[in-house]
């Protein structure tokens, strides 16, 4: 493991490998679940990465009484005989979920390091990361018992009494303390909760003792309520935490107002605190819709947003209407004034029994959006941030992508009975709330089903707290729902079937085999049965959501298959099976409604069939709780967990699946190669997650884009696994190589590549043919060099490279090549990939400097072979031969005659270049800060290995056997069958010394300006006045070239065992820093 790798706590327990137990440690990291143990000189490990699990359950047998299983892809682990295993599971449990979060959206773990310090005499001792993880989980038990922000951090509780004066009683209970908020719960269940966000609060004051009020603590509030707490063991600890979040909060409000008034002007209304947001009644009446449309038009002293809910607009009564509907309508409002009267009003009422049971009964149309606003928790969030949904709608208006493309589509199917929607002004304000919450969180952006839930919301609320229910019910009622793959609503699905197991095991056999859950649930949970019932009667499905959660639509799904038994069990097929829920559930009714009837889209399903009978959705609801009543909130989210690793490793797998049946007819891998292999780029990306990277993770993962292009990886991680599965990767040179193909791999220039591109590049160095191998290895050199005498671009492909033109017999020149075109070679380049057209014409030719480049990486390629002399024989004749054949191509171009001679002494002196096995790489191929430090430091590496080389070098002499003025150049002359037999000479001084002693060149034959061996300090041989610019071959040239020598023909002909390769890329990994194997390690055992 890295050093990066954190670990969290270990356990004493026993791993049972077959029928014998291990004793041993468990180690739980951040990343990896580890065992180890050493007994009788036996030494035993196992490695298993978290995002490999796929169940983790706790079992327990006659046996073995508590034991842990954890499942992978392709095996099973038993872990037993735990000192204490509720926390050991806990805490895997806890791993497991942000190992998911992370393949779920990329959410890396960061520790919080807000953490208060241990204090010295703590009985034990716990890592900070235990710590913290322990901070989370009851935080997160907290924000959800009360429905608080996301970024609400539990400070502490304790025992306390709550007086209440509705029933004049001191209610046993626990009380909450953290940043903005103090709350309280009873102990018995339901019976009493509060929630008190201190920018309410005015006074908070220390009571008198007495033997009735044992250390009383009383908190006033705004709207005039007293909160008597008792009981407190450390009051005086706990007000000073109080008071010093009070102080927080106070500067804060004070520091948004300062903010808030400095964007309005005088004359505008300034937004106002909780008593405002509360308030059913609109703050302005609209007198025409014409002045309606007009508050919603953005300008430069209004704000983009309704004044009143849309229904208010549409509910014209005049006095003569009253009927028995509405005389119920008013007594549900009298009830709720009442309740008010009795229990508070507003956030800081006191939330009992007889709040639900109101609910319940049906929240009354006027009440409707306050009281959502309330239960849901989303008038906390309102109140926080004034002002912010403006400034969204703002930032958004105008911005167009995939989200507002998907949006426009959908704004029209959305309650398009509802007369609200049928003109531009409920549907401009649809159009706002899903956009600004698209450009809130990009990672849901927009999903199918937020338009009718969101429609529903506007209905009753104002357009802003429509705006914060929708981001209460997609960020924390409905977790991961409205997502891009709905994994919620999926883990919810598997939830409903085991519920369904449980509660109705006489219908769960059939409705398997029907296959109806599956379809029924995501339809019924995503749109919280606003698609499938009459809208009157699933607004109180609504109610009763914001009021009791998750758990009512579970309910309520198990009460509609429980009243369906009989029927569902006659039917044949899931069509069937459809038919009759959809009947039934649109025979639910509401006859409490004031609402004109709206019709539904299930009535088209009733044909001539007689119609069935009549559904009161309040009894309905009733029969619900009576029946279903015992599921409990911590339940579910205990069958979430178990559900959440099965569905995103199934999607994983899904995905895994889609990616490789896209790219196998472009690749001459197996599927099994391509897994593989799709497994070690995944975890290759992973692992930056975890351990960090030159760029960010989350910037690589998008999860909006097709499966194949989701992961993407950087240069870094790009040479790590160059180094492993390429088969020309090997000595020094292989960064500078893995950097050369890295760019022509990234074709869109983001620095970053993604799994098609790399196996594009991988198929071509292992399974092409002879040809596309070469092909791939000239274009590897013919893409420019960013120049370093430029500044540094703002991006990779917008440096003005050094391009060679193609030569014509006109003239000969370089000319500077735009970004543009060198990303058009890389568009000409793919798609000859993609149909594998094999015109070469295309290609544009390689001039000298490319060329010494392209020949060293021939040398390097070749330092590990067994027939490395032959290959470094044949390599020097092709070399010489490709130099004469661009002396004799510059004959067909103009040129001057007295530049002969130049080029003559340039062509040695390159020979000279090149004739070393190894060099300082001074060609700079950086195109991003990290890219170009890498790539340094691998220089600096391959430099200091090869000083001695460069020693030797220096008494090279070039043999010269044709005269100067014939063009040829000299190491030509050197006869294919005294290179390929003189076996006893090194490579270097086969390449140095000529066939014929006789005729020797000596060094003062050699022009002044051609320099034979660079020093450490000598000008890069590229930008130095040797290169001769009117030098070029052809792809043509250099394969004809090649071909002449059967050594290198065999080489690159030679099959590459891909398998074998991914096989030893595990291993290293497994053994070496980072773990990324696709599947966990099998538990190995050595002796000691």
């Amino acid at each position: 493991m890295p050093e990066e790798e954190k670990l969290v706590n270990y356990y004493s327990c026993s791993y049972w490998k077959g029928k014998v137990p291990r004793q041993g440690w468990v180690y739980l990291s951040i990343n990896h679940l580890c065992f180890y143990s050493f007994l009788m000189g036996r030494e035993a490990k196992l490695v298993i990465r978290w995002v490999d699990i796929t169940q983790l359950e706790k079992n327990a047998t006659l046996l073995f009484p508590d034991m842990i299983k954890v499942s992978t892809r392709s095996s099973e682990h038993f872990f037993s005989v735990f000192l204490n295993i509720s926390e050991t599971f806990k805490l895997m449990e806890q791993l497991a979920n942000i190992a998911m979060r992370q393949l779920l959206d990329n959410e890396g773990f960061e520790q919080d390091r807000s953490l208060p310090k241990l204090k010295k005499k703590s009985p034990k001792k716990v890592s900070a990361l235990k710590r913290d993880l322990d901070a989370r989980a009851k935080s997160e038990r907290y924000r959800a018992l009360f429905r608080l922000p996301k970024d609400e951090k539990l400070d502490g509780h304790t025992d306390c009494t709550l007086w209440t004066p509705f029933n004049k009683m001191h209610i046993l209970g626990q009380m909450f303390v953290s940043t903005n908020y103090i709350c309280f719960t009873s102990k018995e269940e339901n019976l009493c909760s509060l929630i008190i966000p201190l920018r309410e609060v005015t006074i908070v004051e220390k009571a008198d003792s007495s033997s009735v009020l044992p250390s009383p603590l009383s908190i006033s509030t705004k709207n005039r309520m007293t909160f008597l707490f008792a009981n407190l063991k450390d009051r005086d600890f706990l007000v000073q935490r109080i008071s010093d979040f009070l102080q927080q909060t106070t500067s804060k409000i004070y520091l948004d107002k300062n903010i808030s008034g400095s964007y309005i002007s005088s004359d505008d209304e300034v937004f106002t605190r909780s008593s405002s947001l509360i308030s059913a009644s609109p703050h302005k009446s609209l007198s025409s819709e014409s002045e309606g449309e007009r508050q919603f038009n953005l300008n430069d002293n209004g704000i983009p947003t309704a004044t009143q809910a849309l229904m208010t607009m549409y509910r014209r009564r005049s006095p003569e209407e009253f009927n028995p509907k509405l005389a119920k309508e008013f007594l549900k409002e009298q009830a709720w004034k009442i309740h008010f009267a009795e229990y508070g009003q507003g956030v800081c009422m006191y939330r009992t029994e007889k709040t639900r049971d109101l609910v319940l009964k049906g929240i009354p149309e006027s009440m409707r959006g306050e009281l959502w606003l309330l239960f849901s928790g989303a008038i906390n969030e309102m109140a926080t941030h004034p002002g912010y949904y403006e400034d969204l709608v703002e930032k958004s208006m105008g911005k167009y992508n995939l989200a507002t493309e998907e949006i426009e589509r959908d704004l029209h199917r959305s309650l398009p009975e509802h007369p609200a929607f049928q003109n531009e002004m409920g549907i401009a304000a649809l159009r706002r709330v899903l956009t600004a919450y698209a450009f809130r969180n990009p990672n849901i952006g927009y999903c199918q089903a937020m338009n009718i839930v969101t429609s529903v919301l506007l209905l009753y609320a104002k357009e802003e707290e429509a705006f914060w229910l929708l981001v209460a019910l997609c960020e924390r009622m409905l977790p991961d729902y409205y997502n891009t793959r709905v994994v919620g609503a999926l883990v919810d699905q598997g939830v409903f079937e085991e519920l369904a197991r449980d509660y109705i095991p006489q219908l769960y056999d059939c409705m398997q085999d029907l296959g109806v859950i599956s379809t029924i649930s995501l339809s019924w949970f995503l749109t919280l049965f606003l698609s499938v019932m009459p809208f009157e009667s699933a607004v109180v499905v609504v109610d009763c959501f914001f009021c009791e959660g998750i758990k009512v639509i579970f309910q309520l799904a198990l009460a509609v298959l429980e009243a369906n038994v009989d029927k569902l069990l006659n039917c044949k097929d899931d069509g069937e099976a459809m038919t009759v829920l959809g009947r039934y559930l649109d025979s639910v009714t509401n006859k409490d409604s004031t609402l004109p009837p709206i019709p539904h889209l299930h009535s088209l399903l009733s044909d001539d069939v007689e119609p069935y009978p009549e559904v009161d959705i309040f009894r309905l609801i009733r029969s619900s709780y009576e029946k279903f009543g015992s599921i409990r909130a911590d339940l579910i989210e205990q069958m979430r967990f178990k559900q959440r690793l099965k569905v995103i490793q199934t999607l994983e797998d899904t995905t895994k699946r889609n990616v490789v049946r896209t790219i196998v007819t472009e690749t001459s891998f197996t599927i099994d190669e391509l897994e593989e292999l799709y497994a070690l780029f995944k975890a290759e990306h992973l692992t930056s997650c975890y351990w960090g990277g030159t760029s960010n993770a989350t910037e690589r993962h998008d999860p909006s884009l097709p499966y194949l292009e989701q992961y993407r990886i950087d240069f870094e991680q790009f040479k790590g696994m160059f180094a492993l599965l390429f088969p020309w990767a090997c000595g020094t040179h292989s960064d500078v190589l893995a950097a050369r193909l890295f760019r022509l791999l990234d074709e869109n220039g983001d620095l970053l590549i993604n799994f098609r591109e790399f196996v594009s590049g991988l198929s071509a160095a292992c399974h092409g043919d002879l040809t596309e191998k070469l092909k791939l290895l000239y274009k590897m050199h013919v893409l420019p060099d960013p120049s370093p005498e430029q500044e540094e671009p703002d991006s990779a492909f917008e440096a003005t490279q050094y391009f060679f033109e193609d030569i014509t017999p006109d003239c000969t020149h370089v000319g500077k090549k735009s970004s543009q075109e060198n990303r058009n070679y890389l568009k000409m380049w793919s798609q000859e990939n993609k149909s594998k057209a094999k015109n070469t014409k295309d290609l544009p030719k390689l001039n000298q400097g490319q060329f010494i480049e392209l020949c060293k990486t021939m040398y390097n390629m070749f330092s590990e072979d067994p027939n490395e002399q032959d290959l470094y024989h044949a390599t020097a004749a092709v070399t010489s031969l490709l130099l004469e054949i661009g002396e004799v191509g510059k004959l067909f171009s103009t040129q001057p005659p007295s530049d002969t001679e130049s080029s003559n002494s340039c062509s040695k002196a390159i020979q000279g270049q090149l004739f070393q096995k190894k060099e300082q790489h001074q060609y700079p191929l950086e195109q991003h800060k990290a890219f170009r430090d890498s790539l340094v430091a691998g220089e600096e590496e391959a430099a200091g290995t090869d000083s001695a080389l460069g020693m030797q070098m220096e008494d090279i002499k070039l043999e010269d056997s044709s005269p100067r003025d014939n063009g040829a150049c000299s190491s030509m002359l050197i006869s294919d069958d005294d290179t390929k037999d003189d076996s006893s000479m090194s490579s270097y001084s086969v390449l140095s010394a000529g066939s014929h002693e006789e005729e020797k060149l000596h060094c003062e034959d050699i022009g002044e300006d051609t320099v034979l061996v660079r020093s450490g300090h000598a000008p890069a041989l590229r930008r130095s006045t040797s290169i001769d610019r009117d030098w070029a071959i052809t792809f043509e040239q250099f394969l004809a070239s090649l071909l002449t020598e059967p050594a290198l023909v065999r080489y690159f002909d030679k099959p590459v065992s891909m398998m074998a390769r991914i096989t030893n890329a595990k291993n290293i990994r497994m053994r070496g820093k980072p773990i990324t194997s696709a599947s966990d390690y099998e538990i190995s055992t050595m002796s000691g």
